[in-house]
């Protein structure tokens, strides 16, 4: 039996007008031959299977050709030597396997020598990025000032990781990938060269497959030709290589869109019954999604995508149906369930719980909207969510009012309060104010101990101080009343502000002074800062800025001797222990004469 010779061999181009998808790197190549312009270096670099190193090939024909006008001709017995796989003077070698710097000595020693049969030597280096950095070394000098009868000519599909004094020494040339129409041309000649009858459908996903590259395409095709015998379908394509057609990832991804989660499962158990590694299908459904959000936010999408017809007829009408952000949405949670299947242990569950999650992305309201809606609704102008209503909570048996404290009576219904805006300039109170609570106090009742899902543990709003006692509030005087106001709000803060060394009033600013920065740290980012200052205003009852002094920074000067001595005290152990046992404070200090 004779050996068989596979499609990528067999049908590997021997011209330059045999080569597939890349008609700018071939016409200068020939110019170059033409004009003898041709570099003493050069490197090909591209993906897999794209034909840098048949290129190779072709150049090192055409420089020893016979027949310079229609070189390379194929005739002579330099191209037939080179073809035949025997020509003495073209030295190929693998960069994977030939790497160290004894390899390159070698080479350095051999082409010193003239050749021994045709007019140059040529050197072709496989996967060049393999090389040792002692390597790539050892041939810089040469390549700089070669021979003149050497040529040298490199590919790698890793060109980053080629040193940049030997690409600075070399021609170079990127080779793209072969868009699929040319893929899909050049295969259907394939066939046809082969006496094989091959369906369309079965074209587009040996096309779709391949991914830009001849070789991986020829080597799907010799395989289901085996199979397939003089005709080959899409069937076959399942059985043999696990291929399924991609209008599967469409179907799924209408229904996910269209929240059909049944018809999903369905059809992800169809495709799972037949033997489709699921990796790969996510990874196949993800370009799909991709393609989607592509093809709504792209004036060319067919440019980006390169499909065939009928898929992207499939992809801008199902995209045109939808909003960016279902979109959007959509392949965001295809890239995070992809992500978690590469490490799953079971990957069809991932993927079903994914289709779970994906099914509600047209049912999703941001957090803008809601926290919109709560506002209105505090401002008793209710607005409906958008773009779909939130699902509503279980009905509460009780109607939802603040609980009332133990010093003051039944408080109105929160139905029946007046509601104060989160921002904006603050009015004086009339003289008989209603019950308020504002957007703050329900948001702050997370941080309080008592802390619940429902709005019974809302904590009531303090109520205002009698307008009999006073007028306005002072600092001083109503400190105390302000450390409970922010107590019932953001106890961490009231413990914090207790501490202060010092409160006064101003210029219209409420300056806290401390000893150390570490005790007012949390109070000085600019959220907190922001909090209490709405706190002050709310309490005080006018426009208060708040200023955090530190002892010795910002102009805040060292503290005086007595109020370093009632820090000292306050600090003592065992008024600490004292103050723990019996849940108390300290109200004062007294150092004095008096105190004794």
């Amino acid at each position: 039996m004779s050996s068989y010779r596979v499609l990528a061999r067999k049908w590997r181009p021997q011209k330059f007008e045999d080569i597939v998808g890349q008609e700018a790197v071939v016409r200068t190549l020939q110019n170059a031959l033409r004009r003898n312009r041709v570099a003493h270096a050069m490197i090909f670099s591209g993906v897999r299977g794209v034909g840098k190193t048949t290129i190779a090939r072709i150049m090192a024909k055409a420089i020893n050709c016979h027949n310079q006008a229609e070189a390379p001709c194929d005739r002579c017995p330099s191209c037939q030597a080179i073809i035949a796989g025997n020509a003495i003077d073209l030295h190929e070698i693998d960069g994977a396997s030939n790497r160290g710097i004894q390899e390159i000595r070698d080479l350095k020693e051999n082409i010193r020598f003239l050749p021994a049969q045709d007019r140059f030597k040529v050197i072709i280096i496989d996967e060049v990025h393999m090389l040792t950095t002692e390597a790539f070394n050892a041939l810089l000098k040469t390549l700089e000032e070669p021979p003149e009868h050497v040529f040298f000519m490199f590919a790698t599909t890793e060109i980053h990781k080629v040193p940049v004094t030997i690409l600075s020494r070399c021609q170079r040339y990127e080779l793209k990938r072969v868009p699929f129409k040319v893929l899909f041309e050049f295969f259907a000649s394939i066939a046809g060269r082969e006496g094989v009858t091959i369906s369309r459908p079965a074209l587009d996903i040996i096309a779709s497959e391949a991914d830009g590259s001849v070789r991986d395409g020829l080597s799907l095709l010799d395989q289901i030709f085996s199979f397939g015998g003089d005709t080959v379908t899409e069937e076959d394509l399942r059985l043999v290589l696990g291929l399924v057609d991609r209008r599967i990832f469409a179907r799924i991804a209408a229904s996910l869109l269209a929240s059909d989660l049944a018809q999903a499962l369905t059809l992800l158990n169809e495709t799972y019954s037949q033997g489709m590694d699921l990796k790969r299908f996510s990874h196949g459904l993800l370009y799909f999604c991709r393609s989607l959000l592509i093809a709504k936010t792209s004036k060319d999408p067919a440019a980006i995508l390169d499909l065939s017809e009928q898929e992207m007829a499939v992809i801008m009408e199902l995209s045109a149906g939808y909003p960016l952000e279902t979109l959007s949405a959509l392949f965001n949670l295809m890239m995070k369930g992809v992500e978690e299947m590469q490490f799953a242990p079971h990957p069809r569950m991932v993927l079903e719980m994914l289709f779970v999650k994906a099914v509600q992305v047209g049912t999703i309201v941001p957090v803008s909207a809601i926290l919109s809606r709560l506002d209105s609704l505090l401002a008793g102008h209710p607005e409906p969510l958008a773009p779909a209503p939130v699902p509503p909570r279980e009905p509460s048996p009780t109607p939802l009012a603040p609980v009332p404290s133990k010093e003051e009576g039944p408080r109105t219904p929160l139905a029946d309060q007046r509601a104060v805006p989160a921002s904006g300039p603050r009015r004086s109170p009339p003289t008989n104010p209603a019950p308020t609570i504002s957007l703050e106090e329900v948001l702050s009742a997370a941080d309080t101990e008592e802390d619940s899902d429902d709005l019974e543990s809302i904590p009531a709003p303090s109520p205002p101080m009698p307008t009999s006692t006073s007028k306005s509030r002072d600092v001083q005087r109503d400190w105390e009343a302000f450390l409970d106001h922010i107590r019932d709000r953001k106890k961490w803060m009231a413990v914090t502000l207790s501490q202060a060394d010092k409160v006064t009033e101003e210029g219209g600013a409420l300056v806290i002074r401390y000893e150390e920065s570490s005790e007012c740290h949390m109070l000085q980012e600019k959220d907190n800062r922001k909090l209490l200052t709405e706190f002050a205003q709310d309490f005080f009852q006018r426009e208060l800025a708040v200023r955090i002094v530190v002892a010795g920074e910002n102009g805040g000067g060292e503290l005086d001797q007595p109020q370093e001595e009632r820090r000292a005290l306050a600090k003592e152990p065992r008024v600490q222990i004292a103050l723990e046992v019996f849940g108390g404070r300290i109200a004062g200090i007294r150092t004095g004469p008096r105190s004794r």
